[in-house]
């Protein structure tokens, strides 16, 4: 039976399609999730608490930094004084499940992406419909580099600055399990996720729902939102929040000069059109 073209679909078709595509995509996750077990060993006790050691990569890398800045040793980790422990029974299994699910999610983002793809083809036309290697591609990339930065400069840096901080000497941390793993996989989803603006805004901008003078006059209240969420996750030192605001405020930027590369080719192809 031919595929239905979309003026033929109609909006129990549309609901059909979407079912599938979340079915196939569980599926998807499913089966990575199956095979990141085999592996799950080296994942929990190099990835998953590789922040909880003070010989963890990016804590190295600042130690060296503050040597070559001459900040002696004012940013070294000699220390992390605290402990995980799990307090419920199911905690240790509901924990290894779904990081497995989480890790299959990750991986299997960018077959996510072909799915979604394939759901909104049939609105663009036809010259947009050969960009779908290209989108995914660069979808993918971006995504996969906001998870990197998520676990290598978020995650560290909470850990560094939850694990230091103390109301009080007779105050010890012992940090639930569960806690922890949703701190990971918080910092390495949402920075993945963030890292999709350039993508999201070139999309809104397509569709007339944003516009680069938009995104300028609010760039004030974004450098605001980014110096505040950098100082939530790092500790209170102006290195650590401008190792995680920079990257952020160049993504918003971005942004911006994409939003205004989409905007003059809609202008230039109305002009075509209106001489043709």
């Amino acid at each position: 039976m031919a595929k239905k073209s979309l003026s033929e679909m109609s909006f129990l078709d549309h609901l059909e399609e979407l079912r599938w595509l979340l079915v196939r995509s569980s599926i998807a996750i499913v089966i990575l999730a199956v095979a990141v077990y085999f592996v799950s060993d080296y994942i929990f006790e190099e990835i998953i608490f590789g922040p909880t050691k003070v010989d963890f990569i990016t804590y190295r890398f600042f130690c060296d930094a503050s040597h070559y800045l001459g900040f002696a040793e004012t940013i070294c980790i000699e220390e992390l004084p605290f402990t995980i422990q799990n307090t419920t029974m199911e905690g240790q299994v509901n924990v290894f499940v779904w990081t497995c699910i989480t890790a299959g999610f990750i991986l299997g983002f960018p077959y996510l992406l072909w799915e979604v793809w394939k759901f909104i083809s049939p609105a663009l036309y036809e010259s947009e419909r050969k960009y779908a290697k290209v989108f995914v591609l660069t979808a993918s990339l971006l995504f996969f580099i906001g998870v990197l930065f998520g676990y290598y400069v978020i995650v560290p840096m909470s850990v560094n600055f939850v694990a230091t901080f103390s109301v009080a000497d007779v105050v010890k941390n012992e940090f639930n399990l569960e806690s922890y793993i949703s701190m990971i996989k918080t910092s390495v989803i949402a920075g993945g996720l963030f890292f999709e603006l350039p993508i999201i805004i070139y999309l809104l901008t397509k569709l007339g729902l944003v516009t680069p003078t938009f995104l300028q006059n609010t760039r004030k209240y974004a450098v605001v939102i980014v110096l505040i969420i950098a100082a939530i996750v790092t500790p209170p030192d102006v290195v650590s929040q401008v190792t995680v605001a920079v990257p952020m405020l160049l993504i918003y930027e971005i942004s911006i000069l994409i939003s205004k590369f989409v905007v003059k080719k809609q202008e230039k192809n109305e002009q075509l059109s209106t001489r043709v």
